[in-house]
C-alpha cells in the first residue's frame, strides 16, 4: 500500500534544473530495475544489507578465533586469519580474491602444525571463500553496466562537488588505531612469554583479530573515499527514482514508477553535507533551524514504520558497495529539497530479505492493530469505572488505590511482574559477581552493587498517586510531581511505561518489565503497563473524572532510599559471605 494518501510527494520540477539536472533525465523504471536485480549473485551468496549482519559477523570472526586458538591449540595467525576471511566476506569482498591464495601458500610452505585433515578443511573454506567473493565482485560489474544503460548516457555535476568531503575519515582513523594496537599488542606478546598454554595462544589471537579488524575498517574507509571521490570527480548518471527512510533510519531506493513502494531495490545509510556558506549575522536564525531539525530527526527515530515516498534524483551508479548521492524531496510538503550524501555503501535487496521484511512489517502491524485495540478497549473500561466510582455506583478502579489512601485518590503500584523482573536481575546479578576473590572482581562487584541499589527499588516499589493537584511519583530521595496542566505524555511503548512533563526541570519517569506479545495477542491479554497507561490518560484528558482531594503526607508516596540501603546491604553480604 502507498505511505500516503496522495502518491509519493513531489520533487518540483524547478528545483531539477536549478540542481544542473538535464531535461532529459531518465526515469528508473520497473523493467530496467528488475534488470539490475537479476544481475545479483545467487541467493547463496551473503549480502549484509543491515548493521546487525556485519555486528554477527564480528562477533562470529571472534568466536571462531577463540575456539581455534584455545580448544583447539592452533597457532594464533591460523586461528584468526581463516576466521578474519568470514568477516572480510561480508564486509570487504574485495580483500578476499588476494588474501585466500597467499593465506593458502602459507600454509602449504610453513606447515604451521595443522594435520592433514585440518589443513584440507581450511583450504576447502579459503577455496569457498574465494568463489563467493569472486561471484559477488562480478555481480557488481553486472550490476553497474545494467544501471548505466539504464541511464542513457545522461550525466550531470554533483550539487555537493565543491564541498568539503569527509567520508570515510572515522573508518580510517579507527582502522589506523586497532591495526596499531594490534601489532603493538602482537610485538609486546612476542617479548613476553604468557603464564598458561592457553594464554600464549589465546592473547596473540586476539592480537591478531584486532590488527585484521582494523585492517578491514582501514580498507573499508580507503575504498568509500576513494569511490566519493571518483563520483564526484565527474558528472555522474543521473535516475529519477522514489525513496523513502526506512525504520531503522535508513534510505530505501525504488524504481520510480514503483508508487505503492512494494519492491525496494536497494537500501543506503546517507547523512546531509554541512552547510559552509551561512553569514555570521545569521547564528540565530542557524539555531532555530537546528533545534527544529532536531526535533524532526528525533520525531523520525521515534515513529513506527518506514516515512512517507519521496520523489529523487539519484547521482551515481548504483551497485553492491557503491557510494552515491540524492537530491530527494523533503518529507515537510513544501520545503526545499534535501541533499543526502551515502555515509555507508549501497547494499542491494535480494528477494529473499525483502520478503522477509515484508513479513516483519505484517507482524509489526498486526501488533500494532491488536495493542490499539486492547488499548481503546481499556480506556473505554477505565472511563466507565472511573466515572462509577466518581457517583458511588461502583468499586474502586484499582484495589491497590485502597489501604489507607483518602477517599477519591488513585494509585497504581508495581505488580508481581515488576517484582520478579527485580528479582530476576538481582539474582543473575548476584551468580556473576558472587565468590571473586581477586581485588579487580570485588571492586566490579561493589560498583555493579552500587547501580543496582540506586534503581532496582522503583522496580521493588514504584508509585504513582493521582489527586487533585496532578500525578506523584516516588523516588530514590523523595517524590516528584507533574501538575495535570504540565503532563505531556503518557504511554506504554513497548516494555516502558512512561511519563513525561512539559517542564523542562521535569525528566521522564519510566519503568520498565518484559513482555511477549505473541502471547498478548493469542489470548487477548493486556499487559499491566498498558492497563495503567489507559487508566491515567482517561484522568488526564477528562478533568471531570479527576480526583476531587488531595493526597496528603506519605499519601503521595514515600522515598526509596531506606530500600536502596537494605539492598546494598544485602548485596554487600552476599558478596562476602556466598561462596
Amino acid at each position: 500500500m502507498s505511505t500516503i494518501p496522495g502518491g509519493p510527494l513531489p520533487l518540483p520540477v524547478s528545483v531539477l534544473r536549478a540542481a544542473a539536472v538535464p531535461d532529459g533525465c531518465p526515469s528508473w523504471r520497473g523493467k530496467d530495475a528488475r534488470r539490475w536485480l537479476d544481475a545479483l549473485p545467487p541467493r547463496w551468496v551473503p549480502l549484509p544489507v543491515r548493521n546487525r549482519h556485519l555486528v554477527a559477523a564480528l562477533a562470529g570472526t571472534a568466536g571462531v578465533t577463540g575456539l581455534l586458538a584455545v580448544p583447539a591449540g592452533w597457532q594464533p595467525w591460523v586461528a584468526a586469519l581463516p576466521a578474519l576471511h568470514g568477516l572480510w566476506l561480508w564486509a570487504r569482498p574485495e580483500i578476499v580474491p588476494w588474501s585466500a591464495p597467499v593465506l593458502a601458500v602459507l600454509l602449504l610452505v610453513l606447515r604451521p602444525g595443522l594435520t592433514l585433515p585440518e589443513t584440507v578443511a581450511v583450504a576447502a573454506v579459503l577455496a569457498a571463500a574465494w568463489a563467493v567473493a569472486v561471484l559477488r565482485l562480478a555481480a557488481r560489474r553486472s550490476q553497474r553496466e545494467r544501471a548505466r544503460e539504464a541511464a542513457g548516457g545522461v550525466t550531470a555535476p554533483l550539487p555537493d562537488a565543491d564541498r568539503p568531503l569527509p567520508r570515510g575519515l572515522f573508518l580510517i582513523g579507527c582502522g589506523g588505531v586497532l591495526l596499531a594496537l594490534g601489532a603493538a599488542a602482537l610485538g609486546y606478546t612476542s617479548a613476553h612469554t604468557a603464564g598458561s598454554a592457553e594464554a600464549a595462544r589465546a592473547v596473540p589471537a586476539l592480537a591478531w583479530l584486532v590488527a585484521g579488524q582494523g585492517l578491514t575498517a582501514l580498507v573499508s574507509g580507503l575504498l568509500a573515499r576513494r569511490r566519493a571521490r571518483t563520483l564526484r570527480g565527474a558528472p555522474a548518471p543521473v535516475l529519477r527514482v522514489l525513496v523513502r527512510e526506512s525504520a531503522d533510519a535508513d534510505t530505501e531506493v525504488f524504481a520510480a514508477d514503483d508508487t505503492a513502494g512494494l519492491r525496494p531495490l536497494f537500501r543506503v545509510s546517507v547523512t546531509e553535507p554541512a552547510d559552509d556558506e551561512a553569514d555570521e549575522d545569521d547564528e540565530d536564525d542557524e539555531d532555530d533551524e537546528d533545534e527544529e531539525e532536531l526535533e524532526r530527526f528525533l520525531a523520525r527515530i521515534g515513529r513506527e514504520g518506514p516515512g512517507p515516498l519521496r520523489e529523487a534524483v539519484l547521482y551515481g551508479v548504483p551497485w553492491d558497495g557503491a557510494e552515491v548521492l540524492l537530491l530527494t524531496a523533503d518529507e515537510e510538503p513544501g520545503a526545499p529539497p534535501v541533499l543526502e550524501r551515502s555515509s555507508g555503501p549501497v547494499r542491494p535487496l535480494s528477494d529473499g530479505e525483502v520478503r522477509r521484511a515484508l513479513a516483519a512489517e505484517r507482524r509489526r502491524t498486526d501488533r500494532e492493530e491488536a495493542y490499539a485495540e486492547l488499548r481503546r478497549s481499556a480506556g473505554e473500561t477505565a472511563a466507565r469505572e472511573t466515572a462509577a466510582w466518581q457517583t458511588g455506583a461502583g468499586e474502586p478502579l484499582a484495589p491497590e488505590a485502597a489501604g489507607g489512601t483518602p477517599a477519591g485518590v488513585r494509585q497504581w503500584r508495581a505488580g508481581l511482574l515488576d517484582r520478579l523482573t527485580g528479582l530476576v536481575v538481582l539474582l543473575w546479578g548476584l551468580g556473576l559477581f558472587a565468590g571473586e576473590t581477586d581485588a579487580w572482581g570485588r571492586l566490579l562487584g561493589g560498583a555493579a552493587g552500587l547501580a543496582a541499589a540506586s534503581w532496582l527499588p522503583r522496580w521493588f516499589a514504584w508509585r504513582i498517586t493521582a489527586d487533585s493537584e496532578g500525578l506523584w511519583f516516588n523516588g530514590l530521595r523523595g517524590t516528584r510531581h507533574i501538575a495535570w496542566d504540565d503532563v505531556k505524555t503518557v504511554e506504554c511503548d513497548g516494555v516502558e511505561l512512561k511519563v513525561d512533563s512539559r517542564r523542562a526541570a521535569f525528566t521522564e519517569w519510566a519503568v520498565y518489565a518484559p513482555r511477549m506479545p505473541w502471547l498478548e495477542r493469542r489470548f487477548g491479554l493486556l499487559h499491566p503497563y498498558e492497563r495503567t497507561a489507559a487508566e491515567i490518560a482517561v484522568l488526564w484528558r477528562d478533568p471531570a473524572l479527576r480526583p476531587s482531594v488531595p493526597a496528603e503526607g506519605g499519601g503521595r508516596g514515600r522515598p526509596l532510599w531506606p530500600l536502596a540501603v537494605l539492598l546494598a546491604l544485602a548485596w554487600t553480604a552476599a558478596l562476602a559471605f556466598l561462596p
